[in-house]
C-alpha cells in the first residue's frame, strides 16, 4: 500500500528533491508543488527547510504556507517539518539579534546553539522517549544534522494542550536542543531523515505508515 497524495511544499527552499526521493523509496507517491488547494487537501504535507529562518519564512508566506499548515493542523491532517521546516513551526527565530515571527504552532524562540563549534554538522545520536512512534526500533541509531540554531527551551501553549501530550526527542551539541517532536498530526525533525541512511528511511517509513 502507498499513500497516493503526499505533497512537499515548494516555497523555494532547497532539499526538496532529496526528500522526494527518500519518500518514494519507502513507498509514497509524492508531488512537489506550491498549489494551495493541493497542499491543503493532500493526505500528508512535508515542509522542508534549508538555510536561514527569515528566508524560509518569506518563502512560506509567499505561497500562503502559514494558512496551509494552520488549516491542516486545525483539521488534524498530517504535517512533517524537516530542519528549518521544523524551526519555523515555533513562535520566533532569532538570527544575529533579529527576531522573525514563525508559524506559532509551538511557543518559544529558535536561537543559536551555545556550542564551541558551529554548525552542528554530521551524524549524532538522539534521546527518544520510550513512547516515540517514529523512533521505534531506531532510537539507538545516528541521524544527520546540519544546523547552527535550535529550540533549547521546550514549552507548551494552548494549541499543544488541545492535542495529546507531545513526545519530544532531544540531542546535545554544546547544549540540549529539540531533535524531534511528535504532536498529534504535527511531526518534525531537526535532522534530515532523507540524508540519514537506513535509519532515516525507517523513520520516514514509520511516518508514512502512520498515515494509513
Amino acid at each position: 500500500m502507498s499513500i497516493r497524495d503526499i505533497v512537499i511544499l515548494d516555497y523555494g527552499s532547497g532539499n526538496v528533491r532529496s526528500a522526494q526521493r527518500a519518500l518514494e523509496r519507502v513507498g509514497a507517491t509524492v508531488t512537489v508543488t506550491s498549489d494551495f488547494e493541493s497542499a491543503v487537501n493532500a493526505d500528508a504535507l512535508v515542509v522542508p527547510g534549508v538555510g536561514a529562518f527569515a528566508a524560509c519564512m518569506r518563502g512560506i508566506l509567499e505561497v500562503q504556507g502559514d494558512q496551509i499548515i494552520d488549516r491542516r493542523i486545525t483539521g488534524g491532517r498530517p504535517v512533517l517539518g524537516i530542519c528549518v521546516g521544523m524551526q519555523v513551526l515555533f513562535a520566533k527565530g532569532d538570527e544575529h539579534g533579529t527576531e522573525v515571527a514563525g508559524l506559532g504552532q509551538w511557543p518559544g524562540v529558535v536561537e543559536q546553539l551555545d556550542a564551541p563549534i558551529l554548525p552542528h554538522m554530521g551524524w549524532d545520536t538522539v534521546r527518544a522517549p520510550a513512547d516515540s512512534k517514529i523512533f521505534d526500533g531506531i532510537a539507538d541509531e545516528r541521524f544527520y544534522f546540519v544546523h547552527s540554531y535550535g529550540m533549547t527551551k521546550w514549552q507548551l501553549n494552548e494549541k499543544t494542550f488541545n492535542r495529546a501530550s507531545p513526545v519530544v526527542t532531544w540531542c546535545t551539541h554544546g547544549t540540549d536542543f529539540v531533535a524531534a517532536v511528535e504532536d498529534g498530526p504535527l511531526v518534525a525533525t531537526q535532522f534530515h531523515p532523507e540524508k540519514s541512511g537506513d535509519a532515516g528511511l525507517t523513520l520516514l517509513q514509520s511516518w508514512v505508515r502512520s498515515l494509513y
